[in-house]
Order: structure tokens, then sequence, then C-alpha cells
């Protein structure tokens, strides 16, 4: 703890670090209110944009429920299966309603002691992890929620990954205090072991499991019960007699555990100084904005107890749109990055990060980084040049809509009429500003589709509408069969949108067998120098190109796969025709030699060729470029590559042996297996090809009370042999078709 780590640190050391290390204080605000008028300030600080994301089942979406209801959003609570025939406010598809999942990312405001809070609940499936995704790009903060018994589970995992990724402060929420087996300190354990979170709690439980009545703050060293029937009241007592000890306890670790981080509270903890509480409650705020610590808060959002009490701590220590800093790109200087004022007086600025289709026409959310946005005012698309009108103007509550004339910056809202796509930029005009993208994963898995009878202009409608909204989502149409063929993250990824054409679209559709999303790629460079020669009478064909392919081990810009550069030097093959050669290589990445899969990790390096003055055309280098590739490939040691899934099951314990049989039957490496509270966690590595039919396997050998969950984690090579079977079936389809 801090006596290690900082005792050697003298005062005057001390003082000059606190002066230059500390990203967020006091001095951003000052600042901040330097510069603009007194009633942006206060607007600005009396706002928080939060996620709340988790692991599927851990009450993400009750607890969203629970914060409308006590923030006077709605005026009644209902429960998320909806089985009073009316269903969570934020799963307001049927769909959702039915299975009792989140599908899609729903946003909403509320107020709490006059803060204003802009939330997004999220899916907790991995197969909508681009909901989560997007939702965090945006946002400035979020609560992970986690179940007291499950803890820290592989969407958990997942969630974390995504946080970091776009520096997301957040605090902690173990929900379901009420289970039986609840232990919110193995949760702790866990944040701190598997995620590797310096998180510590701030609040103790007043019983648990049945017994749950309350939460002690152990900050402000105060006990809180919830009264009336739907937990409504909040009574402040003294923190009850048997746990004055605990919570003394847990106070002192939770200072030891900020002084680590936070250098004012540091310097008070080697002065043996006692923080007060207003003290210690701005530490830890400083230590969360800054990414340093994760504030752990407990309850049970079903059973109405400690919601309300989490709710002061998103306003207490979670960041403003001003603490939180926001760049952009400025492409008249060079994609130079810009820092973002958060200011409504300043430049607009803002992104496009899910789009939704409506009765309305296409609904577009949209989250101001700076400047204001006025309804009937016009707005340019950085991508496209496109000038746009605003003609409705909306701030979103689950699926209604409340018009509104103009929102400031740190606002989410959203507006009707507008063609863009996800990920698009909207300025004012005045300046080439433009977002960085958002992480968007490769599918998976896909499947062929067509419509049940006779083709209607709906199958062709829904398909487009589907891939605008969800980027993750992808459709082609096979060059061989002629089928169109769906991408997407998972089964039940595919199996949403194949049910909702038929309910929103009213067509029928027929799936074929699942197919994995194979890769191809390769292991070692190979050099090519190829001559495309084609004489017909007339003007003929000439394209000769040169260089070498080579795999890529760094990861590339933008999420790409593949790269080609240019390395030639004079005019032997003029600059016309270079493009020509990259689609030649691209087209080739499209369907490998192998068992024609997607080419991945691949570079293409040009390096000379040569050109005739009258036969060579951007077609003859194109071929030329394809050809060489494709003859290079062969020779630089080609591999298949499949999906391989991290598998999470959970099972009673008199079936772990049972169970792990069944892992390592589908060619599982067995990574982790954890046995609490009667039941056996076990973590493995699967390949998807081997998952399909899973689910059912496992019920029948636990007699219905396993479950699983598995998400992507990368392509891994396939063992040789495989690798011979895959390629002789694909040449035995292939002779079978040109027959």
């Amino acid at each position: 703890m801090v006596t290690r780590s900082l005792l050697a640190v003298s005062r005057a050391g001390f003082s000059l670090l606190r002066a230059t290390s500390r990203p967020y204080s006091t001095a951003t605000e000052a600042k901040f209110e330097a510069k603009y008028d007194p009633a942006e300030g206060d607007r600005l600080r009396k706002l928080r944009n939060i996620g709340i994301s988790a692991h599927i089942d851990s009450g993400k979406t009750t607890l969203t429920e629970r914060i409308l209801f006590y923030t006077g959003r709605i005026d009644e609570i209902h429960e998320v299966r909806g089985k009073d025939n009316v269903g969570a406010k934020m799963d307001s598809m049927e769909l959702e309603r039915e299975k009792g999942i989140t599908i899609q990312s729903a946003a909403t405001y509320a107020h709490w002691k006059g803060n204003a809070i802009n939330i997004i609940d999220t899916p907790g499936h991995v197969d909508f992890t681009i909901e989560v995704e997007r939702a965090l790009r945006v946002l400035d903060s979020a609560i992970l929620v986690l179940c007291a018994v499950g803890g820290v589970q592989s969407q958990t995992i997942t969630v974390d990954r995504q946080m970091k990724r776009y520096n997301v402060p957040r605090i902690c929420f173990v929900n379901k205090m009420d289970r039986a087996g609840a232990n919110p300190w193995r949760i702790i354990d866990q944040l701190r072991t598997k995620l590797k979170l310096n998180a510590c709690a701030v609040q103790i439980p007043i019983g648990a499991e049945d017994k749950l009545e309350g939460v002690v703050d152990i900050v402000n060293m105060k006990a809180y019960y919830h009264e009336g029937a739907k937990g409504e009241t909040i009574v402040t007592k003294d923190i009850p007699a048997d746990l004055v000890e605990a919570a003394t306890t847990r106070r002192q670790e939770l200072i030891e555990t900020i002084a680590d981080v936070d250098e004012e509270l540091g310097e008070m903890f080697l002065m043996e100084e006692e923080p007060s509480n207003e003290q210690l409650a701005a530490a830890i705020r400083r230590a969360t904005i800054s990414l340093k610590f994760c504030p752990v808060f407990m309850g049970s959002a079903y059973h109405n107890k400690g919601v309300q009490p989490m709710l002061d701590g998103v306003i207490s220590y979670l960041p403003t749109p001003f603490e939180v800093p926001n760049h952009a790109l400025d492409a008249k200087n060079n994609e130079e990055k810009v820092t973002l004022s958060s200011s409504s007086a300043d430049p607009f600025v803002s992104l496009a990060f899910k789009l939704e289709e409506s009765r309305f026409g296409q609904l577009t959310y949209l989250r101001i980084y700076q400047g204001t946005l006025r309804k009937g005012e016009w707005i340019v698309n950085t991508r496209t040049g496109k000038k746009v009108k605003v003609p409705r103007l909306v701030r979103m509550h689950s699926n209604e809509m409340e018009d509104v004339d103009s929102v400031g910056s740190g606002e989410i809202c959203a507006l009707f009429g507008i063609e863009c796509a996800s990920g698009d930029t909207f300025t004012d005009g005045n300046s080439a500003l433009t977002m960085t993208s958002m992480f968007v994963p490769q599918p998976v898995i896909s499947l062929s589709i067509e419509p049940k009878g006779k083709e209607s202009t709906n199958f062709s409608r829904a398909l487009n509408r589907f891939q605008r909204e969800d980027p993750t989502f992808k459709v082609h149409v096979d060059a061989e069969s002629k089928q169109t063929i769906i991408s997407g993250m998972g089964e039940l990824h595919l199996e949403i949108y194949v049910e909702r054409m038929r309910r929103e679209y009213n067509t029928e559709c027929i799936t074929g067998k699942p197919q994995v999303a194979y890769r191809e790629t390769i292991t070692s460079r190979a050099k090519f120098n190829y001559t495309h020669k084609k004489q017909s009478g007339g003007s003929g064909q000439y394209g000769k190109v040169m260089g070498y392919i080579e795999p890529v081990e760094e990861e590339l810009e933008d999420g790409k796969t593949v790269e080609f550069l240019n390395e030639t030097v004079g005019m032997n093959i003029p600059h016309q025709f270079i493009p020509a050669i990259e689609k030649g290589f691209n087209e080739g990445c499209e369907k490998g030699a192998l068992v024609g899969a997607t080419v991945t990790n691949t570079r293409f390096v040009l390096e000379d060729g040569a050109s005739h003055a009258v036969d060579s055309s951007e077609l003859a280098f194109k071929l030329a470029g394809l050809n060489a590739f494709r003859e290079a490939f062969l020779s630089a040691g080609p591999q298949i590559l499949e999906p391989i899934m991290d598998v999470n099951v959970n099972a009673p314990v008199e079936y772990q042996g049972t169970v792990i049989g069944l892992l390592n039957k589908r060619k599982g490496t067995i990574h982790d297996s954890d046995v609490r509270d009667e039941y056996v966690e076990v973590n493995a590595e699967v390949p998807l090809n081997e998952m399909f039919g899973f689910s059912t396997d496992l019920r029948s050998i636990s007699q219905g009370k396993g479950e699983f969950s598995m998400e992507y984690k990368r392509h891994a090579p396939v063992a040789s042999f495989v690798q011979t079977q895959m390629i002789d079936e694909y040449k035995k389809a292939l002779a079978a078709k040109n027959k």
C-alpha cells in the first residue's frame, strides 16, 4: 500500500509532483470558468453522460428502470420480461420484452438533485457488442454492473476492455446483493485480479441475501435504509453498533488505496492527518476521473435497495463534459489533433453514433461535443461535404421523443430527415474537424438467407436498413452460388434479424446452415514477378509487376487487415495504373486461394514493373496485380484461420467432469475452473465451428441446469490435417459446380 510506495518521497518532492502530474483538478474548472460565462459553466457542471454496461443478466435494465422511477421520469416500475404485459421502459422492442434481453441500446435523460443525467442502457449479450462500443465512444463515464454471485464474467471483461479503449471513467455497482451466495468482497477481489482495476468499496452492506436492509456509506459514515413500498424513502441513521468496526476498517482501507494514487490525500496520509469526509470525497472524484481508481457501490436493484446512494455517487464522482478531454482531427491541417472546448459558444462539432429507422424516417443520434445545434439550422457532414437542414430536433426517452428547439454542448439528442452513416461528423461548415471513428469488430458467423415464396422489395429494404443501423451486420451475394449471405457476431445476432424481418417487414425467410467466417493468411515473405500479356488483334493487354508479399505483424490503422504499399521509383509503371494494381490485390484478398475465405494480415509491396505505350491499361494492370498476388500467396506458407471463442460455462459442481469432457471433445483448451457455492465455472477457448449445438448438449448432460456464454477472442490457425481436408473439400465443391 501507500506506506511502502510513498514514504520515501520528501514533502518538497511531493509538492512538486502534485503541481505537475494531476490531470484533473480545480485548475480545469477554474480555466473553464475564466473562458466561459457562469450560466454555461453551471449547466455543464450539473450534467453527466453515463452508460450502463455489464455481462448479460447482471441487472442493467432493472437498474435503469429504478433510476428512472426514483428520478421521477416514470410513475411505475415494470419488470424486464414483461410479466405484467408492460415490460421495462428501456426495452421498447417487442422482441426484447419477450426474450428478456436488451437488443438495442436505448437513450434517456433524468434529473437528480438538480443535476441532469443522460443515460444509455446497453445490451449485455456479446452478439450486440457494437451497441456497447458506440455508446462508450460518446459517453463521458459509465456504471459497470456486476452480479454479487456471478462476479466478473466473460462479457464483463469485454466491456472493461471497451471502457479502457475509450478511457471512460467508471463506478462499479455490485447488484443482486439479495441473492443466496452474494459476496461483494469476492467481486472486488475479482475486479483487482481479473480486470486489473484499482477498486475499493465506498459502501458496506447492512445484512446480506434475504436480510439486506440498506448500505453504510463509509465516506460520510452514515447508514442508509430504504422504506416505502418501492424503497423510495431513504432514511439516514447512525451506523449499527455491530458494523462500526467493519466500517472503520473498510474506510481506512479506502483511504490507503486512494492515497496511493492521489497526491493530495497521499500527503495527508504521510503526515498522519485524518481526512475530512469532504476531502476524502474530493480525492475519490479526482482519482476516478483520472482513471486511477474505481469506487464500488452495492445493492439490489430488483429489491429497490442501494440505487439512490449510487445515483449520489454518479454526481459526486463521475466527470462533467469539460473534465473529459475530447479530440477531433483537423482535415485542413494534416489531421492534426485538436482539443474540443465543450462550450456552446464555440463552432459546432458533433458525432452521429447511432442510426435507427422509425415511422418518421431515419433517426440519427448525435453527441454534441462543442457548439449549439438549433432546429432549422444548416449543418455540414464532413465526410460527404453535404450541407443539410435540421428539420426536427428531439430528446429521446427510450422510444418516446420530446421535441426541443436547441441543444447545447455535452448533450445527447436525435434528429430526423438526415441521410448519413454511423460515425459521421457534423459541423457548422466553418471548420474541417472530424471525430475519430469507433472500433467495429469483424463478423464471425455467416448463413445464407432467402425469402420464403416470392421475393418482395421488403426483403432488400430490410437488409439495407439493418446494415445501415448495425456496422457488424454484413450482407453480400456469393458470386458463385448467387445466394444472399448475412454475417454477424453470433447465432443469436442473426436469429434476431431474421425474426425482425418476419415481424417488421412481413417477410418469412429460409436460412441455411451457419457458416464459420474462416480467414486465410500467409506466414512468410514471397516475391512475385508477373507479366500479364494478351494479344487478340488490335490493341492487346500488357502489364508487368514486381515486388513481394509479407505477413503483417502489427495492427493497422482503421481496423484494416491488409495493406498495399507502392515503393516504385520512376515511371516504369505510370502513376495512373497504381490504383488498378491495388484494386487487383484487394480483389484477390476477398477470396483466398485455399478455401475462398477472406485474406487477412497481408501486405502487398510493389517495387517495380513495366508497361507498354499502347497495350497497357487499367484492366491489364488490375489483372497483373490479382494474378501476381495469387501466385505469390501459394508460395508464402498460406494458412487457414478459424475464429476462437472465449467460452464460460456455469453448471452444478457434480457435473464438473462431464462439462470439462464436453469441452475437450469439442477441441477446447481449458484455462480456468473455479468452484463456488455448489456451482463450477469453467473458462475455455473453443473453435467456433465446434460450438454449434453446444447449448443442447450442455442442457442434456446437466439436466437443464448448465448455462454458457461465449464471445469472439481471435482467429487462430487450424490444425494441418484439418487444413488439408478443407482444401480438398473446397476443390471438390468447385469441380462439382464447374461440371
